[in-house]
């Protein structure tokens, strides 16, 4: 059982956010939310012609409004684009209304996950690898100091990787619920 009323996954691109927060909300039985999904479904077009239209300080803009709003439903688990991290009110945002869980994954798992990927603006274009390697540099520390809880995700496929998850997450809120 869940004992926080929203679970917030974080973490970089291609750590496993949306297929992982799929399988912790049908094993808890809460109701899903990506946010970048969301923020397509609101705008009525895609992240990539966000960015097109608006740059990323139009797509932050955004991202930060609906994070406020989805952080607000509850129960929820939402799983955070990789850069939400970035602004400080999202951070605090998450980190006030739920269990925020980060999916670490290297850079190199990155790049074997995102190998056919071409739908995410900030890997359009240039070196994915020190694209990739710059965001991680930027955005850990970031990751870290939001995160209650974080997880290896590069090493299993999905399905191992939510119950790892979901392991983790149980000891926790256990150890959690004894001390208190």
């Amino acid at each position: 059982m869940n004992p926080a009323r929203n679970l917030f996954l974080i973490g970089p691109t291609g750590a496993g956010k949306t297929t992982v927060g799929r399988r912790l909300a049908g094993h808890y039985g809460l109701p899903f939310v990506d946010l970048d999904q969301e923020i397509e479904r609101h705008c009525g077009v895609s992240v990539a012609t966000i960015f097109e239209l608006e740059g990323e300080t139009g797509f932050r803009r955004r991202e930060r409004a609906l994070l406020d709003a989805c952080t607000q439903r509850a129960p929820v688990v939402l799983a955070t684009g990789a850069g939400a991290v970035l602004d400080a009110a999202n951070r605090r945002h998450l980190a006030e209304r739920g269990f925020v869980l980060w999916l670490d994954v290297d850079v190199e798992r990155q790049l074997e996950r995102l190998a056919h990927d071409r739908h995410r603006p900030l890997l359009a274009a240039g070196d994915r690898r020190a694209r990739l390697a710059a965001m991680a540099e930027a955005r850990t520390p970031l990751y870290r100091e939001t995160a209650d809880l974080a997880v290896a995700a590069g090493e299993a496929d999905v399905a191992a990787t939510a119950a790892h998850c979901i392991e983790l997450l149980e000891r926790h809120w256990q150890r959690a619920s004894v001390a208190a």
